[in-house]
């Protein structure tokens, strides 16, 4: 019987980070205040309201509803000026094989991230044909640790929540994984992503004699 494996984007398959720090670190000069990467720490595996509404507790700053909307619009225009220029040298390294190994044995392969740019982004770096399915912030109405985003990939792949893996970066992407019953591999710091039942500061170091093990 086929495996899934459910891969976040950010952090995971390309780091995009960047390119959403310097898009928000924008944004918060708008209204006076210094944006760090230590405040962009919190920002992994939020969706883009949620982080507006933190970026304006950090800066304590008031903002009516119809600021809020101009400013996400703002951020998202920002941020897909950064990542236009996009190509396969963003891919972190490891992932190629992962995907690689994972099609060969045919087992089923989805996205479950917060991005709503997930799909441009894996045509850029060219490993859209690698997906079965993609879940992302277009599709789900809760955002991570919420285990929405992987209990839907696992239902578009049809198979049952304990049949997946998730590959996530984020405290609350493991968090959600472990919610919705599937195994979690971590990527990073393992005092942070202590829920995953397994943890490697980069992708490359995730071996993939665990891959095979895994989907068996």
């Amino acid at each position: 019987m086929s495996k899934g494996f459910i891969f976040d984007l950010d952090g995971v398959i390309v780091d995009t980070a960047k390119y959403h720090y310097e898009a928000w670190k924008s944004l918060a000069q708008q209204f006076g205040y210094d944006f760090t990467p230590q405040d962009n720490e919190h920002f992994k595996g939020v969706s883009r309201v949620k982080s507006l509404e933190l970026l304006l507790e950090m800066a304590q700053y008031k903002a009516t509803p119809e600021q809020k909307d101009r400013w996400l619009s703002e951020k998202n225009t920002a941020y897909l000026a950064l990542i236009s220029h996009m190509n396969d040298k963003e891919i972190l390294p490891g992932i190629p094989q992962i995907l690689d190994l994972l099609q060969r044995q045919g087992n089923l392969i989805a996205l479950g991230s917060a991005s709503k740019n997930a799909e441009p982004i894996l045509e850029k770096v060219g490993l859209l044909s690698y997906f079965n399915t993609l879940v992302d912030g277009n599709s789900v109405s809760k955002a991570k640790p919420d285990p929405e985003v992987f209990l839907k990939a696992a239902q578009q792949l049809g198979l049952p929540p304990e049949d997946c893996v998730v590959l996530e970066d984020a405290k609350a992407g493991v968090a959600a994984a472990k919610a919705a019953g599937m195994q979690c591999i971590g990527v990073g710091d393992a005092t942070i992503l202590k829920l995953a039942d397994y943890c490697f500061e980069t992708t490359a170091a995730i071996p993939l004699s665990l891959i095979k093990e895994l989907s068996q």
